[in-house]
């Protein structure tokens, strides 16, 4: 199974449009020309987020697997992994056929969205058939109690492997989405509580980003970075581009 790659840039995400920042890449070729910068810069891994005519986000297997193709081509070298985002557009049902038809090998997704009226056994049936797949799910942890939802639904066998993939969202629900560092530990306390030892990484928000990573970075995680989550450098000041922040966060992490 293909493992989480040591930076993942997530130029744009759901939300953000360039009225945000005029760098964050909307288009296919947008995208495709961001994701070479950030190569450059350092970054290993690409969290991929389409839009479709109007600029709103997009949840089609059809669409994923151009851009996909586009991509491996553009950087032969990088882990591209798709989002199954909701933003309150999708179902789970949806969101589990996008995860196993749109041919990407590396998947982003809710533990808590993807089981949303959803029975057990359905959506246990789907991380087995993912992992039957080589289908790697990065299971998303937006407050540390879901680790009781990830461990009712994942089989003992998916839950215990090292192959487990993880990525936590650091202060999701803070006051202006404004993460701090110390929003790591209780998910870090929740591995050594279950004696979990997965493949894991940390994505944040605002100016306080940059801290985050460098704190998961010094306890052994992987970094997600970009506009998706902050657009600023850790003084306060507007990041040029994403390969800036690429640049940034791997000059503090050194």
């Amino acid at each position: 199974m293909t493992a989480l790659p040591r930076v993942m840039v997530a130029p744009n995400g759901a939300r953000r449009t360039k009225a945000d920042h005029p760098a964050l890449p909307m288009t296919l070729p947008e995208i495709v020309e961001t994701t070479r910068a950030c190569r450059q810069a350092g970054a290993d891994g690409l969290h991929l987020h389409l839009r479709n005519a109007e600029g709103r986000h997009i949840l089609d297997a059809g669409l994923y697997r151009e851009a996909l193709a586009e991509l491996r081509s553009a950087v032969p070298d990088m882990a591209l992994q798709i989002t199954t985002e909701a933003v309150g557009l999708y179902d789970a049902a949806h969101q589990r056929e996008i995860a196993l038809t749109s041919n990407a090998s590396l998947v982003s997704a809710s533990i808590r969205e993807m089981t949303t009226d959803t029975p057990d056994t359905t959506a246990r049936a789907f991380y087995e058939d993912c992992a039957a797949r080589d289908i790697a799910i990065q299971h998303i942890l937006y407050d540390p109690q879901e680790f009781d939802l990830l461990a009712r639904i994942l089989p003992p066998e998916l839950l215990q492997t090292p192959d487990l993939q993880l990525i936590f969202v650091l202060g999701r629900y803070s006051e202006g989405q404004q993460s701090d560092p110390t929003n790591l530990h209780p998910f870090l306390s929740q591995l050594d509580t279950r004696a979990l030892s997965p493949d894991w990484a940390v994505c944040a928000f605002g100016s306080s980003e940059t801290a985050c990573l460098v704190e998961a970075h010094q306890r052994g995680g992987k970094l997600r970075v970009g506009f998706e989550n902050s657009l600023w450098h850790s003084d306060g000041s507007l990041a040029r581009d994403n390969a800036e922040r690429v640049e940034r966060v791997l000059t503090a992490c050194a």
